[in-house]
């Protein structure tokens, strides 16, 4: 991926406008090798500019992906993630525990689609993702993206969890049908 420098006169030289909140993504996507989701990126963003918007990084992501510097990626981690290597080809790791994407750079020679298997697809590229578990889940030192999180992705507090179990009591009172 271009330096934030590069990423603005990008911007600039495809008629796109360039804001502090777009530099501070640039930034904040610099050096990136976690395969960010967008609320992973905005969280990290939002710590320097308070102001910014989920809407706008997205934005932004998306606008990336289009100009070629990002690649998007379904990896079944529960949200769609952010690759800035764009450079390399390259395949993945996903830890199945926690989530953590990883580059795998390894070639696979011959790996296509064997003939008459291809089911009328023109296939332009073969991705291979590897799933197991990282190294802290092995050890038990990460948390599991099972566990209660919020929609960010950030660990629910003990009051936020109580908050929404308190919610959902009032929710489920009011459906409960009027005595005759």
């Amino acid at each position: 991926m271009h330096t934030p420098e590069e990423l603005t006169e990008l911007f600039r030289a495809t008629g796109r406008k360039v804001t502090a909140q777009r530099q501070c993504i640039f930034r904040a996507l610099q050096r990136n090798d976690t395969h960010p989701s967008a609320e992973s990126v905005y969280e990290s963003v939002r710590a320097e500019l308070q102001t910014i918007s989920l809407k706008t990084v997205y934005q932004t992501l998306h606008e990336l992906a289009e100009l070629g510097e990002l690649h998007t990626l379904d990896l079944g981690t529960g949200a769609v993630r952010f690759d800035p290597n764009v450079e390399e080809p390259h395949h993945h790791l996903v830890c199945r525990s926690c989530g953590k994407v990883r580059d795998l750079h390894a070639t696979y020679e011959g790996l296509e689609v064997p003939p008459g298997a291809a089911q009328d697809f023109e296939v332009a590229s073969a991705e291979v993702v590897f799933r197991g578990l990282c190294g802290e889940c092995r050890t038990g030192g990460r948390r599991r993206r099972d566990q209660r999180t919020s929609p960010t992705g950030r660990a629910r507090t003990t009051q936020e969890s109580k908050y929404r179990q308190d919610n959902n009591r009032q929710h489920n009172k009011r459906r409960e049908p009027c005595p005759s």
